[in-house]
Protein backbone atom coordinates (compact mmCIF):
# COMPACT_ATOMS: atom_id res chain seq x y z
CA UNK A 1 0.00 0.00 0.00
CA UNK A 2 1.21 3.43 -0.80
CA UNK A 3 2.58 5.16 2.35
CA UNK A 4 0.83 8.40 1.41
CA UNK A 5 -2.49 6.66 1.06
CA UNK A 6 -2.00 4.88 4.38
CA UNK A 7 -1.15 8.14 6.12
CA UNK A 8 -4.25 9.82 4.67
CA UNK A 9 -6.46 6.96 5.89
CA UNK A 10 -5.04 7.16 9.39
CA UNK A 11 -5.59 10.93 9.50
CA UNK A 12 -9.22 10.61 8.43
CA UNK A 13 -9.80 7.94 11.08
CA UNK A 14 -8.33 10.07 13.80
CA UNK A 15 -10.54 12.98 12.78
CA UNK A 16 -13.62 10.77 12.86
CA UNK A 17 -12.73 9.42 16.27
CA UNK A 18 -12.19 12.93 17.54
CA UNK A 19 -15.52 14.08 16.20
CA UNK A 20 -17.25 11.10 17.77
CA UNK A 21 -15.54 11.78 21.08
CA UNK A 22 -16.57 15.43 20.96
CA UNK A 23 -20.09 14.48 20.11
CA UNK A 24 -20.14 12.03 22.98
CA UNK A 25 -18.89 14.67 25.38
CA UNK A 26 -21.56 17.12 24.25
CA UNK A 27 -24.32 14.54 24.61
CA UNK A 28 -22.99 13.50 28.01
CA UNK A 29 -22.99 17.05 29.23
CA UNK A 30 -26.49 17.57 27.84
CA UNK A 31 -27.72 14.48 29.67
CA UNK A 32 -26.02 15.56 32.90
CA UNK A 33 -28.06 18.74 33.30
CA UNK A 34 -31.82 18.99 33.90
CA UNK A 35 -33.60 22.32 33.79
CA UNK A 36 -36.74 22.59 35.97
CA UNK A 37 -39.23 25.45 35.50
CA UNK A 38 -40.24 27.67 38.42
CA UNK A 39 -43.84 26.34 38.60
CA UNK A 40 -42.96 22.63 38.63
CA UNK A 41 -40.96 19.88 40.24
CA UNK A 42 -39.50 16.73 38.68
CA UNK A 43 -38.94 13.29 40.13
CA UNK A 44 -35.58 11.62 39.30
CA UNK A 45 -35.10 7.90 38.77
CA UNK A 46 -31.76 6.19 38.10
CA UNK A 47 -31.99 2.73 36.58
CA UNK A 48 -35.71 2.87 37.45
CA UNK A 49 -35.10 3.63 41.11
CA UNK A 50 -36.59 6.77 42.68
CA UNK A 51 -33.81 9.08 43.84
CA UNK A 52 -35.14 12.56 44.64
CA UNK A 53 -37.20 15.58 43.60
CA UNK A 54 -35.51 18.11 41.35
CA UNK A 55 -36.16 21.71 42.41
CA UNK A 56 -36.61 24.61 39.96
CA UNK A 57 -33.37 25.62 38.26
CA UNK A 58 -30.41 23.64 36.84
CA UNK A 59 -29.85 20.19 38.38
CA UNK A 60 -26.99 17.67 37.79
CA UNK A 61 -28.13 14.13 37.14
CA UNK A 62 -26.39 10.91 36.07
CA UNK A 63 -26.34 10.89 32.26
CA UNK A 64 -27.92 8.21 30.10
CA UNK A 65 -29.31 6.20 33.07
CA UNK A 66 -31.66 8.84 34.52
CA UNK A 67 -35.29 9.71 33.79
CA UNK A 68 -37.36 12.64 35.07
CA UNK A 69 -41.14 13.08 35.44
CA UNK A 70 -42.52 16.63 35.68
CA UNK A 71 -45.31 17.68 38.07
CA UNK A 72 -47.08 21.05 37.74
CA UNK A 73 -47.30 22.57 41.25
CA UNK A 74 -49.91 25.18 40.31
CA UNK A 75 -53.66 24.86 40.86
CA UNK A 76 -55.11 22.79 38.06
CA UNK A 77 -58.63 22.53 36.71
CA UNK A 78 -60.31 19.22 36.00
CA UNK A 79 -63.61 19.05 34.13
CA UNK A 80 -65.94 16.37 35.44
CA UNK A 81 -68.01 15.05 32.51
CA UNK A 82 -71.80 15.24 32.68
CA UNK A 83 -73.17 12.48 34.89
CA UNK A 84 -76.64 10.95 35.09
CA UNK A 85 -78.06 10.10 38.50
CA UNK A 86 -81.34 9.12 40.16
CA UNK A 87 -82.32 11.18 43.17
CA UNK A 88 -83.75 9.72 46.36
CA UNK A 89 -87.29 10.50 45.18
CA UNK A 90 -86.61 8.64 41.88
CA UNK A 91 -86.19 11.67 39.63
CA UNK A 92 -83.51 11.44 36.92
CA UNK A 93 -81.07 14.34 36.79
CA UNK A 94 -77.85 15.18 34.97
CA UNK A 95 -75.02 17.24 36.40
CA UNK A 96 -71.44 18.28 35.67
CA UNK A 97 -68.79 19.91 37.81
CA UNK A 98 -65.34 21.47 37.94
CA UNK A 99 -62.66 20.32 40.41
CA UNK A 100 -59.70 22.50 41.37
CA UNK A 101 -56.69 20.49 42.58
CA UNK A 102 -53.09 21.17 43.55
CA UNK A 103 -50.10 18.79 43.85
CA UNK A 104 -48.79 19.10 47.39
CA UNK A 105 -46.37 16.12 47.40
CA UNK A 106 -44.88 15.22 44.02
CA UNK A 107 -43.26 12.08 45.45
CA UNK A 108 -46.63 10.63 46.49
CA UNK A 109 -48.25 11.74 43.23
CA UNK A 110 -45.48 9.81 41.43
CA UNK A 111 -45.34 6.68 43.57
CA UNK A 112 -48.91 6.26 44.92
CA UNK A 113 -51.06 6.75 41.82
CA UNK A 114 -50.56 6.07 38.13
CA UNK A 115 -52.22 9.22 36.69
CA UNK A 116 -53.38 11.55 39.42
CA UNK A 117 -55.49 13.71 37.09
CA UNK A 118 -57.40 10.78 35.69
CA UNK A 119 -57.78 9.29 39.16
CA UNK A 120 -59.20 12.49 40.65
CA UNK A 121 -61.58 12.94 37.69
CA UNK A 122 -62.96 9.40 37.96
CA UNK A 123 -63.32 9.72 41.73
CA UNK A 124 -65.18 13.04 41.31
CA UNK A 125 -67.60 11.45 38.82
CA UNK A 126 -68.59 8.61 41.12
CA UNK A 127 -68.82 10.94 44.13
CA UNK A 128 -71.08 13.35 42.20
CA UNK A 129 -73.49 10.54 41.31
CA UNK A 130 -73.50 9.26 44.89
CA UNK A 131 -74.20 12.70 46.41
CA UNK A 132 -77.05 13.41 44.00
CA UNK A 133 -78.55 9.98 44.69
CA UNK A 134 -78.77 10.75 48.43
CA UNK A 135 -80.73 13.98 47.96
CA UNK A 136 -84.27 14.97 47.00
CA UNK A 137 -84.86 16.60 43.63
CA UNK A 138 -85.66 19.98 45.15
CA UNK A 139 -82.48 19.83 47.24
CA UNK A 140 -80.33 19.10 44.19
CA UNK A 141 -81.70 22.24 42.53
CA UNK A 142 -81.56 24.56 45.54
CA UNK A 143 -78.66 23.39 47.71
CA UNK A 144 -75.75 23.80 45.33
CA UNK A 145 -73.29 24.77 48.07
CA UNK A 146 -74.20 21.71 50.09
CA UNK A 147 -73.50 19.46 47.11
CA UNK A 148 -70.11 21.11 46.59
CA UNK A 149 -69.18 20.63 50.25
CA UNK A 150 -70.17 16.95 50.25
CA UNK A 151 -68.20 16.17 47.10
CA UNK A 152 -65.11 17.93 48.43
CA UNK A 153 -65.36 16.07 51.72
CA UNK A 154 -65.58 12.73 49.91
CA UNK A 155 -62.56 13.56 47.76
CA UNK A 156 -60.30 14.80 50.55
CA UNK A 157 -59.34 11.49 52.16
CA UNK A 158 -58.24 9.47 49.09
CA UNK A 159 -56.57 12.41 47.39
CA UNK A 160 -54.48 13.11 50.52
CA UNK A 161 -52.87 9.69 50.09
CA UNK A 162 -51.92 10.68 46.55
CA UNK A 163 -50.33 13.96 47.63
CA UNK A 164 -53.14 15.94 45.99
CA UNK A 165 -55.27 18.62 47.68
CA UNK A 166 -58.78 19.35 46.42
CA UNK A 167 -59.09 23.11 46.77
CA UNK A 168 -62.64 23.53 45.50
CA UNK A 169 -65.51 21.74 43.81
CA UNK A 170 -68.14 23.63 41.83
CA UNK A 171 -71.22 21.96 40.39
CA UNK A 172 -72.03 23.88 37.22
CA UNK A 173 -75.44 22.54 36.23
CA UNK A 174 -78.04 20.19 37.64
CA UNK A 175 -80.81 19.52 35.14
CA UNK A 176 -83.83 17.29 35.70
CA UNK A 177 -85.41 15.37 32.83
CA UNK A 178 -87.59 17.17 30.29
CA UNK A 179 -90.82 15.77 31.74
CA UNK A 180 -89.84 16.94 35.20
CA UNK A 181 -88.87 20.37 33.85
CA UNK A 182 -92.29 20.78 32.20
CA UNK A 183 -94.06 19.78 35.41
CA UNK A 184 -91.94 22.22 37.39
CA UNK A 185 -92.69 25.04 34.95
CA UNK A 186 -96.42 24.37 35.24
CA UNK A 187 -96.15 24.31 39.04
CA UNK A 188 -94.20 27.57 39.06
CA UNK A 189 -96.71 29.23 36.76
CA UNK A 190 -99.62 28.11 38.92
CA UNK A 191 -97.86 29.31 42.08
CA UNK A 192 -97.22 32.72 40.54
CA UNK A 193 -100.87 33.06 39.50
CA UNK A 194 -101.95 32.11 43.01
CA UNK A 195 -99.64 34.69 44.58
CA UNK A 196 -100.83 37.36 42.16
CA UNK A 197 -104.46 36.64 43.06
CA UNK A 198 -103.66 36.75 46.79
CA UNK A 199 -101.79 40.05 46.46
CA UNK A 200 -104.61 41.56 44.42
CA UNK A 201 -107.22 40.46 46.97
CA UNK A 202 -105.13 41.82 49.84
CA UNK A 203 -104.69 45.13 48.03
CA UNK A 204 -108.42 45.49 47.40
CA UNK A 205 -109.20 44.60 51.02
CA UNK A 206 -106.73 47.13 52.38
CA UNK A 207 -108.00 49.80 50.01
CA UNK A 208 -111.56 49.19 51.20
CA UNK A 209 -110.48 49.32 54.85
CA UNK A 210 -108.54 52.55 54.33
CA UNK A 211 -111.44 54.14 52.47
CA UNK A 212 -113.92 53.12 55.18
CA UNK A 213 -111.62 54.45 57.89
CA UNK A 214 -111.19 57.71 56.01
CA UNK A 215 -114.96 58.08 55.56
CA UNK A 216 -115.51 57.42 59.26
CA UNK A 217 -112.97 60.01 60.37
CA UNK A 218 -114.30 62.50 57.82
CA UNK A 219 -117.84 62.03 59.14
CA UNK A 220 -116.60 62.51 62.71
CA UNK A 221 -114.88 65.79 61.78
CA UNK A 222 -117.98 67.01 59.92
CA UNK A 223 -120.17 66.07 62.88
CA UNK A 224 -117.85 68.03 65.15
CA UNK A 225 -118.17 71.05 62.87
CA UNK A 226 -121.95 70.74 62.72
CA UNK A 227 -122.18 70.52 66.51
CA UNK A 228 -119.96 73.57 66.88
CA UNK A 229 -122.21 75.39 64.43
CA UNK A 230 -125.28 74.43 66.44
CA UNK A 231 -123.58 75.62 69.63
CA UNK A 232 -122.80 78.95 67.99
CA UNK A 233 -126.38 79.25 66.72
CA UNK A 234 -127.76 78.54 70.19
CA UNK A 235 -125.41 81.06 71.74
CA UNK A 236 -126.53 83.58 69.13
CA UNK A 237 -130.17 83.01 70.05
CA UNK A 238 -129.29 83.50 73.71
CA UNK A 239 -127.50 86.75 72.95
CA UNK A 240 -130.48 87.95 70.87
CA UNK A 241 -132.75 87.31 73.83
CA UNK A 242 -130.41 89.18 76.14
CA UNK A 243 -130.23 92.12 73.74
CA UNK A 244 -134.01 92.28 73.53
CA UNK A 245 -134.14 92.26 77.31
CA UNK A 246 -131.61 95.10 77.47
CA UNK A 247 -133.71 97.04 74.96
CA UNK A 248 -136.72 96.50 77.15
CA UNK A 249 -134.70 97.76 80.11
CA UNK A 250 -133.85 100.92 78.23
CA UNK A 251 -137.52 101.57 77.52
CA UNK A 252 -138.44 101.11 81.19
CA UNK A 253 -141.60 102.48 82.68
CA UNK A 254 -142.37 104.91 79.83
CA UNK A 255 -142.91 102.01 77.44
CA UNK A 256 -145.20 100.33 79.95
CA UNK A 257 -147.29 103.53 80.40
CA UNK A 258 -147.62 104.03 76.67
CA UNK A 259 -148.67 100.45 76.28
CA UNK A 260 -151.19 100.98 79.06
CA UNK A 261 -152.62 104.10 77.39
CA UNK A 262 -153.09 102.18 74.20
CA UNK A 263 -154.94 99.58 76.20
CA UNK A 264 -157.19 102.28 77.78
CA UNK A 265 -157.93 103.64 74.35
CA UNK A 266 -159.06 100.23 73.21
CA UNK A 267 -161.18 99.83 76.33
CA UNK A 268 -162.79 103.22 75.76
CA UNK A 269 -164.00 102.18 72.36
CA UNK A 270 -166.21 99.57 73.95
CA UNK A 271 -169.97 100.04 74.77
CA UNK A 272 -169.56 99.36 78.48
CA UNK A 273 -169.67 102.33 80.85
CA UNK A 274 -168.07 100.56 83.78
CA UNK A 275 -164.36 99.64 83.78
CA UNK A 276 -162.21 97.84 86.32
CA UNK A 277 -158.55 98.89 86.18
CA UNK A 278 -155.62 97.40 88.14
CA UNK A 279 -154.20 99.61 90.85
CA UNK A 280 -150.76 99.61 89.20
CA UNK A 281 -152.25 100.91 85.97
CA UNK A 282 -154.21 103.70 87.68
CA UNK A 283 -151.11 104.78 89.49
CA UNK A 284 -149.14 104.94 86.27
CA UNK A 285 -151.94 106.85 84.53
CA UNK A 286 -151.99 109.34 87.36
CA UNK A 287 -148.33 109.94 87.14
CA UNK A 288 -148.54 110.27 83.36
CA UNK A 289 -151.40 112.78 83.68
CA UNK A 290 -149.41 114.90 86.10
CA UNK A 291 -146.60 114.99 83.68
CA UNK A 292 -148.88 116.10 80.84
CA UNK A 293 -150.87 118.70 82.88
CA UNK A 294 -147.88 120.50 84.27
CA UNK A 295 -148.44 119.73 87.92
CA UNK A 296 -146.89 121.97 90.59
CA UNK A 297 -144.95 119.03 91.90
CA UNK A 298 -141.39 120.30 92.00
CA UNK A 299 -139.62 117.06 91.91
CA UNK A 300 -141.27 114.35 89.88
CA UNK A 301 -139.90 110.93 89.68
CA UNK A 302 -140.28 111.14 85.93
CA UNK A 303 -140.95 108.54 83.32
CA UNK A 304 -137.36 107.60 82.49
CA UNK A 305 -136.39 103.96 82.28
CA UNK A 306 -135.76 102.18 85.54
CA UNK A 307 -133.12 99.61 86.22
CA UNK A 308 -134.03 95.93 86.60
CA UNK A 309 -133.59 94.48 90.06
CA UNK A 310 -130.71 92.10 90.80
CA UNK A 311 -132.76 88.92 90.44
CA UNK A 312 -134.13 89.97 87.06
CA UNK A 313 -130.71 90.99 85.75
CA UNK A 314 -129.24 87.66 86.89
CA UNK A 315 -132.08 85.73 85.28
CA UNK A 316 -131.67 87.60 81.94
CA UNK A 317 -127.88 87.44 82.11
CA UNK A 318 -127.47 91.17 81.51
CA UNK A 319 -124.24 91.37 83.48
CA UNK A 320 -122.68 88.54 81.45
CA UNK A 321 -123.41 89.97 78.00
CA UNK A 322 -119.78 91.01 77.33
CA UNK A 323 -118.40 87.67 78.39
CA UNK A 324 -120.90 85.79 76.23
CA UNK A 325 -120.07 87.99 73.25
CA UNK A 326 -116.38 87.22 73.79
CA UNK A 327 -117.09 83.49 73.82
CA UNK A 328 -119.04 83.77 70.58
CA UNK A 329 -116.22 85.70 68.93
CA UNK A 330 -113.69 83.10 70.12
CA UNK A 331 -115.86 80.23 68.87
CA UNK A 332 -116.40 82.03 65.57
CA UNK A 333 -112.66 81.91 64.98
CA UNK A 334 -112.91 78.16 64.25
CA UNK A 335 -111.63 77.61 60.74
CA UNK A 336 -114.32 75.54 59.03
CA UNK A 337 -112.27 75.39 55.85
CA UNK A 338 -109.39 73.69 57.69
CA UNK A 339 -111.83 71.11 59.06
CA UNK A 340 -113.04 70.39 55.52
CA UNK A 341 -109.47 70.04 54.25
CA UNK A 342 -108.59 67.68 57.08
CA UNK A 343 -111.71 65.61 56.34
CA UNK A 344 -110.77 65.35 52.67
CA UNK A 345 -107.17 64.36 53.59
CA UNK A 346 -108.43 61.63 55.90
CA UNK A 347 -110.87 60.37 53.27
CA UNK A 348 -108.12 60.18 50.63
CA UNK A 349 -105.91 58.13 52.99
CA UNK A 350 -103.25 60.77 53.56
CA UNK A 351 -100.81 59.34 56.16
CA UNK A 352 -99.95 62.85 57.38
CA UNK A 353 -103.55 63.72 58.39
CA UNK A 354 -104.18 63.84 62.11
CA UNK A 355 -106.76 61.14 62.79
CA UNK A 356 -108.43 60.87 66.17
CA UNK A 357 -110.65 58.11 67.37
CA UNK A 358 -114.39 58.65 67.68
CA UNK A 359 -114.21 58.35 71.46
CA UNK A 360 -111.62 61.17 71.68
CA UNK A 361 -113.70 63.47 69.48
CA UNK A 362 -116.94 62.83 71.42
CA UNK A 363 -115.16 63.29 74.78
CA UNK A 364 -113.68 66.61 73.62
CA UNK A 365 -117.11 67.81 72.44
CA UNK A 366 -118.70 66.84 75.75
CA UNK A 367 -115.98 68.69 77.68
CA UNK A 368 -116.53 71.84 75.62
CA UNK A 369 -120.30 71.67 76.15
CA UNK A 370 -119.86 71.20 79.92
CA UNK A 371 -117.48 74.17 80.07
CA UNK A 372 -119.97 76.34 78.17
CA UNK A 373 -122.79 75.37 80.54
CA UNK A 374 -120.59 76.15 83.56
CA UNK A 375 -119.79 79.60 82.17
CA UNK A 376 -123.48 80.28 81.52
CA UNK A 377 -124.44 79.27 85.07
CA UNK A 378 -121.93 81.78 86.44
Amino acid sequence: MDPITLQSGLGFGLVSVGLLALLLVVVTLWQSFEIVDAYEKKTLTVFGEYRKLLEPGINLIPPFVSRTYPFDMRTQTLDVPRQEAITRDNSPVTADAVVYIKVMDAKKAFLEVDDYKKAVSNLAQTTLRAVLGDMELDDTLNKRQEINAKIRKELDEPTDEWGIRVESVEVREVNPSKDVQQAMEQQTSAERRRRAMILEAQGERRSAVEQAEGDKQSNIIRAQGEKQSQILEAQGDAISTVLRARSAESMGERAIIERGMETLEEIGKGESTTFVLPQELTSLVGRYGKALSGSDVQEMEGLDGKEFDDDTRKMLGLDDIDEILGQIEESAEMNVEELEKEAEAVKSGDAGASIRSADEVIQEMDDEEAAAEAETEK
